[in-house]
């Protein structure tokens, strides 16, 4: 049988789950991204601001 602490030892550390925006807060993220899909202006970085893993807004 594998250890399973033998196993964890050579595996990459991972970051802490990100708690989700509240449901307002998703809300206005929504209406921000669909704004700026109407103008053409959502980029590859405006979705790593929101989707990225690191808490910017």
């Amino acid at each position: 049988m594998i250890d399973l602490e033998n196993m964890m030892k050579g595996a990459p550390e991972r970051e802490p789950d990100l708690p989700l925006p509240s449901l307002e807060d998703q809300k206005r993220i929504v209406a921000e991204l669909k704004a700026l899909e109407e103008k053409g202006e959502l980029t590859p970085e405006v979705m790593e601001k929101y989707f990225g893993g690191k808490s910017t807004h």
